[in-house]
């Protein structure tokens, strides 16, 4: 998902940005420019591991919520992790400033907002579109911060592809078979994807490892839990829902923020923002895998439309600064 690359933009920040890897040697040996060629793939292996990590383990939370419901999904999935990262990190809670403590909190609400509203949409209408239409929400931001007029046709794109979205099923204009709040709920789910990238940035640079990650899982595991709990009740503790669980959180949550958390070390925001863009078309492919939720042709030049928006969105951007 592109986030906000403008200098203008809160999230082209320093306290945002993500530090850029050293930039690979114009002249050297060959095993140097070998080594500069493994550290520059090195980060994009992980944003796209992270992002398949993600996706299935999304298709995974589809076949379960028949049993505890979207918020039950969603608290059994940030519990798990949680708990998970809490026993492999055991982060210090000592020696943080009060601005540190309340970048990890932001953290939390960002994540646990992101999560809930995604799981809604996706419990309402198939996978690729939920995420074509949560990658809406931070392109919105970075095409109206860069004041830039290519950035129009970038928006345009992304308005044809929701346009096409919007006759899916055949229904027409409207959303058709689309479920509207489901579709909703995916563009609140996408603002709250702005928010998680530049909260994920800020805390990795505050806290050493994936500290910071593992206390946000917390807060954002103690938001829904009261959630979960009155949507699925003692459902949420048969042996079986608690397993598929706790593989949800492995894939959807421990696994791919993990990879980001390092990934945003390791390269430019900007970079990760364009790898993040590729989110709808890896949904989709998990969504058709794992669920036979099938596409039409339109279903997927609407998806292809987003998803060149957001790179184009974000080249542009770079070019901008490199000028």
């Amino acid at each position: 998902m592109p986030a906000p690359s403008s200098s203008s933009s809160p999230a082209a920040s320093p306290a945002v940005a993500a530090t850029a890897p050293d930039p690979a040697p114009t002249q050297g040996s060959g095993s140097a420019s070998g080594s500069g060629l493994r550290s520059g793939l090195g980060p994009v292996a992980l944003v796209i591991s992270a992002g398949i990590s993600v996706q299935f383990g999304a298709a995974l939370a589809v076949m379960i919520m028949p049993r505890a419901g979207a918020a039950g999904v969603v608290t059994l999935r940030l519990a798990a992790a949680a708990i998970v990262l809490l026993l492999l990190c055991r982060p210090k809670v000592r020696g943080y400033s009060r601005a540190d403590w309340g970048t990890v909190l932001a953290f939390g609400v960002a994540m646990a907002g992101m999560n809930g509203l995604f799981y809604q949409s996706i419990d309402r209408i198939p996978l690729g579109p939920a995420v074509t239409l949560e990658v809406l929400g931070p392109l919105a931001l970075s095409v109206i911060v860069s004041r830039r007029l290519v950035n129009v046709l970038w928006a345009g794109l992304a308005l044809g592809g929701v346009v096409l979205l919007s006759g899916h099923g055949g229904g027409g204009l409207g959303f058709g078979s689309l479920d509207p709040l489901g579709a909703a709920f995916a563009l609140g789910a996408g603002a709250m994807w702005a928010a998680y990238i530049v909260f994920s940035a800020r805390t990795g640079r505050r806290f050493p490892q994936a500290d910071g990650l593992a206390l946000a899982m917390a807060v954002a595991a103690v938001i829904s839990l009261p959630l979960g709990i009155a949507e699925a009740g003692s459902d949420l503790l048969v042996p079986s829902t608690l397993a598929l669980g706790l593989g949800v959180a492995v894939l959807s949550s421990v696994l791919p923020y993990t990879l980001e958390l390092l990934a945003l070390r390791r390269m430019p925001a900007p970079t990760f923002a364009i790898l993040m863009s590729l989110e709808p078309a890896i949904a989709a492919t998990a969504g058709f895998l794992v669920l036979n939720q099938a596409m039409s042709a339109l279903d997927a030049l609407a998806i292809a439309l987003v998803i060149a928006a957001s790179m184009g969105a974000v080249r542009s951007q770079i070019r901008r600064k490199a000028a």
